[in-house]
């Protein structure tokens, strides 16, 4: 158990480069950001209450926000105070829970832990022991986390869903205005706890050195030079479309009667010749006239107009059945909201992908409606202007 937070924390132990601590001045003014029914803040001796019970430290800043106020009036907001302790009990249970469902389930293995045991419920026994010791993750809102580590400030928010975790907020204070003003932050997304940090840098998320997992879908000369630009974007972008992608996309142009040089030595790579696909892939893309198209990273963020564009032709896969909904959600999440400083235009999709990926949906059977909302979502999304307004 840990041992509950001192009235007084100490020094911080993150560097003066990190976020400044939350002043109960700064916590008034992103309560009064929030949609919602805001209670009394939590006395010193309730908050030293709910971590004797529960076993957990509040962080420095998650305390000061909560003594600030108590955000309620939605299920998505954890009530420390009057909330049912089944249920704060199972949110707290959540992030570590998730993490041994993929264990159990899709085979999930942390670097950190001792080797995985071949028998399936040693391998649970296992994990579930590890996990023991890991800083606990304490819930913001919804799925939405702070690690547990007293006296300590500037924690980045993380959203958890099982295995996949991302960073949600560069601080409490970025977390607020993002998730319910939708205003960007110029900050770098880092993460200041090594077990989450490995899902957050380089953990079973959206990998962005893995080939997207589209089926093709071209069926005219148009379409299939345009499969071409777009696995030329997601290379600009750190995105390595695989060899078998770089020679179906040859395939498909050359069945339909695209005409370049190169384009037959690449459709007919044999599975022995793939080291070659790549080289043969740029040389289409000169024959074809497309490398002087590719957009220059010319904006405040990275390769800005490269990832509207790979945004777009997401969510054209999506709604051609070209991409699972779930995971083109995923990829426009964290390639396209994420690293453009999450647009608000993008937010419902976001937050559509959110619900489909909530194991609760699994087991209530809504799978199929949330996949459809998805689809709904980029129907909408590419029914309008391009790129969508910010604000």
């Amino acid at each position: 158990m840990t041992t509950p937070h001192p009235s007084s924390p100490p020094p911080p132990s993150f560097p003066a480069s990190f976020p400044p601590r939350l002043t109960p001045e700064d916590a008034r003014g992103l309560l009064r950001l929030l949609p919602a029914e805001i209670g009394p803040g939590l006395s010193e001796a309730e908050l030293d209450a709910v971590e004797a019970r529960f076993g957990f430290g509040f962080s420095a800043d998650h305390r000061v926000f909560l003594a600030a106020g108590l955000p309620l009036g939605s299920p998505s907001w954890p009530d420390w105070r009057d909330g049912d302790p089944d249920d704060l009990a199972h949110r707290l249970a959540g992030p570590v829970e998730g993490l041994l469902f993929d264990v159990e389930h899709n085979g999930f293995w942390h670097p950190d832990w001792s080797p995985r045991p071949a028998e399936p419920s040693e391998a649970l026994r296992v994990a579930r022991a590890e996990s023991a010791s890991v800083p606990p993750l304490i819930p913001v809102y919804g799925h939405r986390y702070l690690p547990g580590t007293p006296g300590e400030w500037g924690h980045p928010v993380l959203s958890v869903v099982q295995t996949d975790i991302i960073v949600y907020g560069n601080d409490l204070t970025d977390y607020v205005r993002h998730e319910f003003t939708g205003r960007s932050c110029s900050a770098s997304s880092r993460t200041t706890v090594d077990f989450w940090a490995h899902f957050v840098d380089g953990g079973p998320g959206i990998d962005i050195t893995a080939p997207t997992p589209y089926a093709p879908y071209a069926v005219t000369q148009q379409e299939a030079v345009e499969c071409f630009r777009m696995l030329a974007l997601e290379r600009i972008v750190g995105r390595r479309p695989s060899p078998e992608q770089l020679i179906e996309a040859g395939l498909t142009a050359l069945l339909l009667d695209v005409e370049t040089e190169s384009l037959p030595l690449l459709a007919g790579l044999t599975r022995s010749e793939h080291e070659r696909a790549e080289g043969l892939f740029e040389r289409v893309l000169g024959e074809l006239g497309l490398v002087d198209t590719l957009p220059a990273d010319d904006s405040g963020l990275p390769r800005e107009a490269a990832r509207w564009e790979l945004v777009r032709w997401w969510l054209r896969l999506i709604v051609h059945g070209s991409l699972a909904p779930g995971a083109g959600g995923d990829l426009i999440t964290y390639e396209g909201w994420a690293a453009l400083a999450r647009p608000r235009a993008l937010r419902p999709l976001v937050d559509a992908t959110d619900a489909h990926d909530d194991r609760a949906s699994v087991r209530a059977g809504s799978r199929e409606q949330l996949a459809a909302a998805i689809v709904a979502e980029a129907e909408r999304l590419l029914d309008g202007p391009w790129p969508p307004p910010r604000d």
